[in-house]
């Protein structure tokens, strides 16, 4: 069979999308990880580290169908005259590069998947989404693990993809060197099989007379080895941080306030109408937003799927009552990856407490149209009391309500591994409740 003068479009444009996705990967890296620690970038960093994922994902899908496009369509033969310990340093950078394109991605994806950082030595559960379009899993099991397994993965696996993302600044330096010099110096046009407007060394038809070497599984093999080389010492280098027996620094959870004396509300309890007058919400037109600071950064969402019973009159405060309960899993932010977190164990944990619930105990008037409701407020299995200021304005039969408070998400057992201190998602959440309702008969 002849020889291929080129490598296939396929090939050549997996090539330099790969290679333009790797360039873009280690300079992204290094900033990210300082620029992190900084104030002024963190909201920044905090998305180019979701960029950085998303790129790494791509690199290790785009790999995958490389490698098998590599194994079924031949491609350029080595040009004649070449030493025979150039052609095994090709053959054996080649399957180096290939395995740090897999490895590299797969240690990225294991250290997210550990919910640990590194850098502050912590619990920090994070999703991921792939370009915001749609959610990628951490690896199973990996979330099930203790907190000290955790932990040493993480460790272990920042530090076998940080010796191997500098592998990779070497393997690209000597790749590139390799082509220039057989372009400027051997003149045998190597570099054309994978550059298109490059005139091919060999003319058509001529078969090179040096062939690969005649063991291809052992430069395979050591190209393997290399890498396992690098990623082992990698993961020796962590290790110190990581030993079993070294003490972890951990911020106690503030204890969940009290409810009231009359017990906890259950989200599932059923409800107990109020005697003063029956409302209707009208659900398109009423809201529950909430917001706070993430990374430094502002941020706004909302519940998209919740429902409330209210029975209000000013003249019949003690009659009064609203019962309002929340599905946590429609919370949305419009990020991604904020939003695959507040799914997370630590946060809203939907797939376990699907709903939240407000009900109030009383009511009591402020003068004007300004009133003030208390009540107990249950997410997951915390029940904490809360007071919330609301106005109150009808119009032939059709109400207007809007109210405003802040929440303490650490009273409310949120967030409390990852984040107790407030360093990356503020502690206080404000919550905007906005409600058009139309008096029943």
């Amino acid at each position: 069979m002849t020889a291929a003068h080129r490598y296939s479009a396929v090939a050549v444009t997996l090539h330099w999308v790969i290679a333009v996705c790797i360039l873009s990967m280690i300079p992204m890296g290094w900033w990210m990880t300082a620029a992190i620690e900084q104030p002024d970038s963190q909201a920044l960093a905090y998305r180019v580290f979701q960029i950085h994922k998303s790129i790494g994902f791509l690199i290790l899908a785009l790999t995958v169908v490389r490698i098998v496009w590599r194994l079924t369509h031949r491609g350029p033969a080595l040009p004649p005259g070449m030493k025979r310990w150039e052609a095994f340093a090709a053959h054996t950078t080649h399957v180096a590069f290939y395995t740090l394109m897999l490895a590299l991605p797969l240690t990225g994806w294991l250290y997210v998947s550990a919910g640990w950082a590194v850098s502050q030595d912590r619990a920090l559960e994070v999703a991921t989404s792939w370009f915001g379009l749609f959610p990628i899993p951490h690896l199973p099991g990996v979330a099930e693990l203790a907190a000290g397994v955790k932990r040493a993965l993480a460790f272990q696996a920042m530090g076998a993809h940080a010796a191997m993302a500098w592998g990779a600044v070497i393997l690209v330096a000597l790749h590139v060197g390799a082509a220039l010099k057989h372009q400027f110096v051997d003149r045998d046009g190597v570099l054309s099989h994978m550059v298109p407007f490059l005139k091919p060394g060999l003319k058509a038809g001529h078969e090179p007379s040096v062939s690969a070497p005649s063991s291809p599984w052992v430069e395979r093999g050591v190209g393997v080895a290399l890498i396992a080389v690098v990623a082992v010492a990698g993961a020796v280098a962590a290790r110190p941080y990581a030993m079993p027996g070294l003490e972890m620094t951990r911020t106690e959870a503030p204890a969940p306030v009290s409810a009231p004396s009359s017990g906890p509300v259950s989200a599932e309890a059923p409800v107990t109408p109020g005697t003063a007058a029956a409302w209707t919400i009208d659900s398109a037109a009423s809201s529950i937003a909430f917001g706070g600071t993430h990374a430094g950064a502002a941020f706004k969402g909302r519940f998209e799927r919740w429902e409330g019973q209210v029975w209000f009159d000013p003249a019949d405060l003690a009659g009064s009552k609203a019962v309002i309960t929340v599905q946590t899993a429609s919370a949305r932010t419009g990020d991604p990856t904020q939003e695959g977190s507040l799914e997370g164990a630590e946060w809203f944990d939907p797939s376990r407490y699907p709903t939240a619930r407000f009900e109030t105990t009383g009511f009591r008037a402020l003068g004007g149209d300004r009133y003030e409701a208390t009540g107990r407020l249950r997410i997951k299995t915390t029940t904490v009391p809360v007071v919330l200021p609301f106005t109150f304005r009808e119009t032939g039969g059709v109400a207007a309500v809007d109210g405003r408070l802040e929440l303490d998400r650490t009273a409310l057992d949120m967030g409390m591994e990852s984040d107790a201190t407030g360093d990356w998602v503020s502690k206080m959440i404000g919550v905007q409740i906005k409600v058009t309702a139309r008096r029943v008969g």
